[in-house]
Protein backbone atom coordinates (compact mmCIF):
# COMPACT_ATOMS: atom_id res chain seq x y z
CA UNK A 1 0.00 0.00 0.00
CA UNK A 2 1.43 3.32 -0.99
CA UNK A 3 2.21 5.64 2.09
CA UNK A 4 0.31 8.81 1.94
CA UNK A 5 1.25 12.45 3.56
CA UNK A 6 -0.84 13.66 6.42
CA UNK A 7 -1.89 17.04 6.38
CA UNK A 8 -3.68 18.68 8.82
CA UNK A 9 -5.87 21.62 8.98
CA UNK A 10 -6.67 21.00 5.23
CA UNK A 11 -9.50 22.81 4.86
CA UNK A 12 -7.20 26.30 5.89
CA UNK A 13 -4.98 28.84 4.21
CA UNK A 14 -2.11 26.70 4.37
CA UNK A 15 -2.96 23.35 4.43
CA UNK A 16 -5.77 22.98 1.41
CA UNK A 17 -2.59 24.65 -0.66
CA UNK A 18 -0.35 22.29 0.53
CA UNK A 19 -2.64 19.41 -0.30
CA UNK A 20 -2.77 20.89 -3.92
CA UNK A 21 1.12 21.32 -4.03
CA UNK A 22 1.90 17.57 -3.29
CA UNK A 23 -0.90 16.62 -5.45
CA UNK A 24 0.60 18.17 -8.34
CA UNK A 25 3.59 16.30 -7.43
CA UNK A 26 2.08 13.23 -7.34
CA UNK A 27 1.73 12.50 -4.28
CA UNK A 28 -0.61 10.99 -1.97
CA UNK A 29 -2.19 12.95 0.89
CA UNK A 30 -4.68 12.75 3.53
CA UNK A 31 -6.37 15.08 5.31
CA UNK A 32 -7.09 16.05 8.55
CA UNK A 33 -9.96 18.49 9.49
CA UNK A 34 -12.68 18.67 12.01
CA UNK A 35 -14.46 17.91 8.51
CA UNK A 36 -12.87 14.57 8.35
CA UNK A 37 -12.96 13.55 12.05
CA UNK A 38 -9.71 14.95 13.51
CA UNK A 39 -9.98 16.66 16.48
CA UNK A 40 -7.31 18.08 18.52
CA UNK A 41 -9.24 18.25 21.80
CA UNK A 42 -9.94 14.46 21.58
CA UNK A 43 -6.48 12.10 21.24
CA UNK A 44 -8.78 8.89 20.18
CA UNK A 45 -9.36 10.37 16.92
CA UNK A 46 -5.44 11.06 16.27
CA UNK A 47 -4.52 7.19 14.97
CA UNK A 48 -6.29 6.68 12.05
CA UNK A 49 -5.38 9.60 10.50
CA UNK A 50 -1.53 8.96 11.80
CA UNK A 51 -1.40 4.68 10.94
CA UNK A 52 0.52 4.19 7.52
CA UNK A 53 1.67 7.76 6.82
CA UNK A 54 5.08 8.60 6.07
CA UNK A 55 4.93 12.03 6.58
CA UNK A 56 2.64 14.73 8.38
CA UNK A 57 2.14 18.59 7.86
CA UNK A 58 1.36 19.82 11.00
CA UNK A 59 -0.01 22.70 12.61
CA UNK A 60 0.73 23.56 16.13
CA UNK A 61 -2.22 22.52 18.44
CA UNK A 62 -3.88 25.87 20.63
CA UNK A 63 -3.57 23.28 23.44
CA UNK A 64 0.08 23.37 24.30
CA UNK A 65 -0.69 19.84 26.24
CA UNK A 66 -1.22 18.48 23.11
CA UNK A 67 1.77 18.27 21.33
CA UNK A 68 3.90 15.97 22.58
CA UNK A 69 1.28 13.18 22.54
CA UNK A 70 1.14 13.86 18.91
CA UNK A 71 4.28 13.04 18.32
CA UNK A 72 4.56 10.39 20.68
CA UNK A 73 2.06 8.75 18.40
CA UNK A 74 3.67 9.94 15.30
CA UNK A 75 6.63 8.02 16.08
CA UNK A 76 5.05 4.93 17.23
CA UNK A 77 2.81 4.66 13.97
CA UNK A 78 6.24 4.87 11.48
CA UNK A 79 5.82 8.40 10.79
CA UNK A 80 9.21 9.12 9.16
CA UNK A 81 8.90 12.66 8.65
CA UNK A 82 7.24 15.79 10.55
CA UNK A 83 6.87 19.53 9.09
CA UNK A 84 5.78 21.95 11.51
CA UNK A 85 4.48 25.75 10.57
CA UNK A 86 5.66 28.01 13.25
CA UNK A 87 5.31 31.43 13.52
CA UNK A 88 8.82 34.00 12.66
CA UNK A 89 10.44 35.71 15.80
CA UNK A 90 9.10 32.73 17.79
CA UNK A 91 12.59 32.01 19.19
CA UNK A 92 12.06 35.74 20.66
CA UNK A 93 8.92 35.51 21.75
CA UNK A 94 8.42 34.84 25.64
CA UNK A 95 7.03 31.50 25.91
CA UNK A 96 3.45 32.19 27.51
CA UNK A 97 3.07 34.26 23.66
CA UNK A 98 1.79 31.23 20.88
CA UNK A 99 1.80 28.52 23.74
CA UNK A 100 0.75 25.85 21.23
CA UNK A 101 4.14 26.74 18.66
CA UNK A 102 6.54 26.61 21.15
CA UNK A 103 5.37 23.80 22.35
CA UNK A 104 5.16 22.29 18.73
CA UNK A 105 8.59 23.36 17.95
CA UNK A 106 9.89 21.95 21.14
CA UNK A 107 8.06 18.47 20.77
CA UNK A 108 9.07 18.28 17.17
CA UNK A 109 12.94 19.01 18.30
CA UNK A 110 12.88 16.73 21.59
CA UNK A 111 11.12 13.80 19.13
CA UNK A 112 12.60 10.87 17.34
CA UNK A 113 11.24 11.61 14.02
CA UNK A 114 13.43 13.84 11.01
CA UNK A 115 11.78 17.45 11.35
CA UNK A 116 11.46 20.73 9.41
CA UNK A 117 9.95 23.53 11.18
CA UNK A 118 8.61 26.65 8.96
CA UNK A 119 8.62 30.26 10.70
CA UNK A 120 6.09 32.19 8.46
CA UNK A 121 5.97 36.02 8.85
CA UNK A 122 1.42 37.17 8.69
CA UNK A 123 -0.02 35.71 5.34
CA UNK A 124 -0.74 38.20 2.77
CA UNK A 125 -4.27 35.76 2.85
CA UNK A 126 -4.88 37.49 6.04
CA UNK A 127 -5.99 40.19 4.40
CA UNK A 128 -8.76 38.10 2.20
CA UNK A 129 -9.17 35.24 3.96
CA UNK A 130 -10.65 35.53 7.45
CA UNK A 131 -9.03 37.43 10.30
CA UNK A 132 -8.16 40.50 9.03
CA UNK A 133 -10.67 40.18 5.92
CA UNK A 134 -14.33 41.30 7.75
CA UNK A 135 -12.67 44.65 8.42
CA UNK A 136 -11.27 45.09 5.49
CA UNK A 137 -14.30 44.51 3.52
CA UNK A 138 -16.07 47.35 5.95
CA UNK A 139 -13.69 49.37 5.03
CA UNK A 140 -11.57 49.72 8.16
CA UNK A 141 -8.83 47.97 9.55
CA UNK A 142 -8.42 47.99 13.23
CA UNK A 143 -4.87 46.88 14.41
CA UNK A 144 -2.42 48.15 17.45
CA UNK A 145 0.60 48.57 14.74
CA UNK A 146 2.60 51.23 13.58
CA UNK A 147 4.82 52.60 10.84
CA UNK A 148 6.97 49.04 11.17
CA UNK A 149 7.45 47.34 8.48
CA UNK A 150 7.08 43.85 8.08
CA UNK A 151 7.78 41.26 4.65
CA UNK A 152 4.19 39.60 4.29
CA UNK A 153 4.39 36.18 3.31
CA UNK A 154 2.26 34.28 0.66
CA UNK A 155 0.57 31.28 1.32
CA UNK A 156 1.47 29.27 -2.08
CA UNK A 157 5.00 29.69 -1.44
CA UNK A 158 4.78 28.16 1.92
CA UNK A 159 2.53 25.48 0.35
CA UNK A 160 5.59 24.67 -2.69
CA UNK A 161 8.32 24.95 0.40
CA UNK A 162 5.65 22.48 2.91
CA UNK A 163 5.76 20.35 -0.67
CA UNK A 164 9.55 20.23 -0.77
CA UNK A 165 9.87 19.12 2.84
CA UNK A 166 7.51 16.96 2.92
CA UNK A 167 9.31 14.87 -0.20
CA UNK A 168 12.40 15.72 0.02
CA UNK A 169 15.84 15.71 2.69
CA UNK A 170 15.68 18.94 4.82
CA UNK A 171 15.82 17.43 8.28
CA UNK A 172 16.89 19.61 11.22
CA UNK A 173 16.08 22.87 9.22
CA UNK A 174 14.64 25.76 10.33
CA UNK A 175 13.43 28.19 7.77
CA UNK A 176 12.52 31.62 7.82
CA UNK A 177 9.44 32.23 5.34
CA UNK A 178 9.00 35.89 4.24
CA UNK A 179 7.86 38.11 1.31
CA UNK A 180 10.49 39.64 -0.83
CA UNK A 181 10.01 43.19 0.30
CA UNK A 182 9.07 44.75 3.90
CA UNK A 183 5.57 47.35 3.53
CA UNK A 184 3.71 48.99 6.37
CA UNK A 185 0.00 47.71 7.52
CA UNK A 186 -0.40 51.59 6.00
CA UNK A 187 0.92 50.93 2.61
CA UNK A 188 -0.74 47.14 2.65
CA UNK A 189 -4.20 48.45 3.26
CA UNK A 190 -3.70 51.37 0.33
CA UNK A 191 -3.01 48.96 -2.12
CA UNK A 192 -5.75 46.80 -1.30
CA UNK A 193 -7.74 50.02 -1.39
CA UNK A 194 -6.43 51.15 -4.99
CA UNK A 195 -7.43 48.05 -6.70
CA UNK A 196 -10.27 47.78 -5.44
CA UNK A 197 -11.74 51.36 -5.73
CA UNK A 198 -12.94 51.43 -2.51
CA UNK A 199 -12.08 53.27 0.61
CA UNK A 200 -10.03 51.47 3.54
CA UNK A 201 -8.99 52.99 6.56
CA UNK A 202 -6.34 52.07 8.87
CA UNK A 203 -6.90 52.76 12.39
CA UNK A 204 -3.93 52.25 14.85
CA UNK A 205 -5.20 51.27 18.17
CA UNK A 206 -3.08 50.87 21.28
CA UNK A 207 -2.36 47.98 22.91
CA UNK A 208 -5.54 48.81 25.45
CA UNK A 209 -7.73 49.45 22.61
CA UNK A 210 -7.11 46.42 20.88
CA UNK A 211 -7.45 44.12 23.56
CA UNK A 212 -11.02 45.63 24.87
CA UNK A 213 -12.16 45.26 20.86
CA UNK A 214 -11.27 42.12 21.10
CA UNK A 215 -12.59 41.47 24.51
CA UNK A 216 -15.81 43.13 23.48
CA UNK A 217 -16.24 40.55 20.72
CA UNK A 218 -16.40 37.87 23.15
CA UNK A 219 -12.62 36.25 22.44
CA UNK A 220 -11.50 34.85 26.48
CA UNK A 221 -8.37 37.35 27.65
CA UNK A 222 -5.88 35.05 27.17
CA UNK A 223 -6.45 35.18 23.13
CA UNK A 224 -6.50 38.91 23.74
CA UNK A 225 -2.87 38.71 25.31
CA UNK A 226 -1.46 36.42 23.13
CA UNK A 227 -2.49 38.60 20.14
CA UNK A 228 -0.81 41.77 21.77
CA UNK A 229 1.68 40.06 22.29
CA UNK A 230 2.37 39.01 18.76
CA UNK A 231 1.78 42.87 17.50
CA UNK A 232 3.88 43.90 20.34
CA UNK A 233 6.83 41.45 18.90
CA UNK A 234 5.88 42.79 15.05
CA UNK A 235 6.12 46.36 16.13
CA UNK A 236 9.31 45.91 17.88
CA UNK A 237 11.13 44.66 14.59
CA UNK A 238 11.03 40.40 15.11
CA UNK A 239 8.90 40.44 11.79
CA UNK A 240 10.83 43.48 9.59
CA UNK A 241 13.59 42.04 7.46
CA UNK A 242 13.01 39.60 4.42
CA UNK A 243 14.90 36.00 4.36
CA UNK A 244 16.19 34.61 1.00
CA UNK A 245 14.90 30.91 2.42
CA UNK A 246 12.18 31.16 -0.20
CA UNK A 247 13.74 32.30 -3.17
CA UNK A 248 17.14 29.99 -2.14
CA UNK A 249 14.65 26.81 -2.18
CA UNK A 250 11.91 27.54 -4.60
CA UNK A 251 14.30 29.13 -7.45
CA UNK A 252 12.32 31.64 -8.10
CA UNK A 253 11.58 35.44 -6.23
CA UNK A 254 8.59 34.96 -3.22
CA UNK A 255 5.43 36.07 -4.21
CA UNK A 256 5.57 39.95 -3.77
CA UNK A 257 2.56 41.79 -1.91
CA UNK A 258 2.04 43.59 -5.60
CA UNK A 259 1.18 40.08 -7.05
CA UNK A 260 -0.96 38.97 -4.51
CA UNK A 261 -2.84 42.29 -4.49
CA UNK A 262 -3.57 42.21 -8.50
CA UNK A 263 -4.56 38.21 -8.18
CA UNK A 264 -6.77 38.63 -5.18
CA UNK A 265 -8.34 42.14 -5.54
CA UNK A 266 -9.88 42.48 -8.66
Amino acid sequence: MTQEILVLGATGKTGRRVVHSLEAAGATTRKASRATGFDWNDHTTWKPFLQNVRAAYVIAPEDPSAATPFVELATTSGVQRLVLLSGRGLDKTPPEIFQGMHAAEHAVRSGPIPWTILRANNFNQNFSEQVWHPEIKAGRLSLPVDDTPEPFVDVHDIAEVSTLALLGDHAGQTYDLTGPESITFTTAVAKISAATGSRIELAELTPAEYREALLSHGLPEEVATELNGMFEGMRNGLMTNPTDDIPRLLGRPAKSFDTYVSETWR
